[in-house]
């Protein structure tokens, strides 16, 4: 999977981890590579990816194509045992995965290692589903007949997947389509690619069968680009951005062929007047900061009555100036850097945009200086207060450590407010007043819904998807990823 290099400006040897094509390890046609950095330390090279061109695109997706038979032949209860080999061999290598996410995303590696044990966790579960039904009996207006359904795979899928989770989403989308008899052609963010990579080198080790599970790095406006348009490509899952999600969509649906897209949101949490405000501010803080708030069901709005306002705040600020931030291999840091230079740029950009819009600068929008945090991407935990729900900062996703502070006068107004965006994720809320819950659960449009608990939670083995443009198309994880892996075919038998 790998060649030693010498890395530029770095006193230790870094690697070149290669695509994964047709069952080898292969350099690109072009032999050009790009550096993933440390956004802990930018002079830290973790290792260099390909800069994969069209045809070696092509290549893979052939690959996929020409084993996609031959793979959903083996039967689903084998397929299963394979997802238990490799759920055994990335248990074994999660130490090691987890420090290479820590170093690549910045994500503390507590964090990264829980990410990592979820991993083995979603293999273990679509392992299992190799033993479950895949079809139902129906019965017929004819007596003498037979009739059931049986689920088929719907072929070549191809996988885009962001940084922030570097091997939880993969898993999460490469273990159903390859349980389910698809074959696959993966593409990760740039920015966590190396760790992607040794992901990738579990399902090697296991010996997936040739062309089966196939991995290419490369941008996303070639690689991902022409993995939508492949003509062998028989459904596409992504997670990223809205705008390329758009992007997404539009060329699947042009071709005719599945599409599943989750694209982030703008995820409120409601604080009622009755609420226990010790388990809200410790729900807040963990949703809103941990992962440095990049988290697709990150705490971004929090929405509280009127009455609580000013109380929930000092308890909220008293708690946010305890957060440590820094390199997330040290041990004692709550919170680690932005994944890179561009999300640090962008999140400073919004802070800007904030004070211009006319909020409160509560606590934090620090750039962090000194020998400590000279070389990282370094933010202190943000909160805005007076946000009005028109502004930007309430309304656009910042995709960092920012909370905004909004007031409602009511229930009713607070559900109005966290209603008044183009995005539905998740969304959660804090009350001990059954009616409030019950009205919440009714009334939020968000596809995620938690009651006294924070709105960053995702259960395996439940779900998972939003509404109006954090998501199209079925939802992931869960028994209900069927629907997307796989297409339903209605038999009729009749006897002579």
């Amino acid at each position: 999977m790998e060649e030693r290099v010498i890395g530029v400006n770095v006193s230790t040897i870094a690697t070149t981890h290669l695509n994964y094509i047709n069952g080898q390890w292969v350099r690109s046609l072009n032999e050009k590579v790009e550096a993933s950095i440390n956004p802990a330390n930018k002079n830290e090279i973790v290792g260099y990816i390909q800069k994969s061109t069209k045809d070696d695109l092509d290549n893979a997706v052939k690959s996929a194509y020409q084993a996609k038979k031959s793979w959903k032949k083996i039967g689903q209860a084998e397929r299963g045992q394979f997802l238990f080999k490799v759920a055994n061999i990335l248990e074994e290598n999660l130490n090691d995965i987890a420090e290479t996410m820590t170093r690549e995303m910045g994500k503390t590696l507590p964090e990264a290692k829980g990410e990592t044990a979820r991993g083995v966790a979603i293999l273990r579960y679509y392992a299992g589903e190799g033993m479950r039904k895949d079809g139902d009996v129906i019965p017929s207006s004819d007596k003498d007949a037979l009739m059931f359904t049986k689920r088929t795979p719907v072929g070549v899928v191809g996988v885009i997947t962001p940084w922030n989770f570097p091997v939880a989403i993969p898993i999460w989308k490469i273990a159903p389509a390859l349980v389910y008899g698809n074959t696959v052609v993966f593409k990760p963010a740039t920015e966590a690619a190396v760790t992607a990579a040794k992901v990738v080198d579990c399902f090697a080790k296991a010996g997936v069968p040739k062309g089966v599970l196939n991995f290419i790095t490369g941008s996303g406006s070639v690689i991902g680009q022409q993995l939508i348009d492949h003509s062998f490509l028989d459904a596409i899952t992504f997670t990223g951005s809205e705008g390329v999600g758009q992007v997404v969509a539009n060329s699947a649906a042009s071709r005719g062929i599945k599409f599943q897209l989750e694209m982030g949101g703008k995820n409120p949490v409601i604080v009622t007047k009755d609420a226990d405000l010790d388990q809200a501010v410790e729900a807040v803080i963990s949703g809103g900061f941990r992962s440095t708030g990049q988290k697709c069901t990150a705490s971004s709005r929090v929405i509280i009555e009127n009455q609580i306002y000013d109380t929930f705040i000092e308890k909220l600020v008293q708690a946010t100036k305890k957060i440590t931030v820094g390199d997330g291999l040290k041990e004692g840091i709550w919170m680690g850097p932005c994944a890179s230079e561009n999300q640090f740029n962008n999140v400073r950009e919004y802070i800007e945009l904030g004070k211009e819009e006319g909020a409160t600068l509560i606590v934090g929008g620090e750039t962090l200086s000194g020998e400590e945090y000279s070389k990282g991407f370094y933010i202190t935990p943000t909160i805005f207060g007076n946000v009005k729900p028109e502004m930007r900062i309430a309304q656009e996703e910042i995709f960092g450590p920012v909370i905004t502070l909004l007031r409602a006068s009511d229930l009713t107004e607070a559900i109005e407010i966290a209603n008044n965006t183009k995005y539905g994720l998740s969304a959660s809320i804090f009350t001990s007043n059954i009616s409030s819950l019950l009205e919440f659960i009714d009334e939020i449009d968000a596809g995620l819904v938690r009651i006294n608990a924070e709105s960053a939670g995702v259960e395996l083995q439940a779900p998972f998807g939003g509404m109006k443009s954090s998501s199209s198309g079925s939802r992931e994880q869960g028994e209900t990823a069927k629907e997307f892996y796989t297409a339903i075919k209605t038999v009729f038998i009749k006897g002579n």
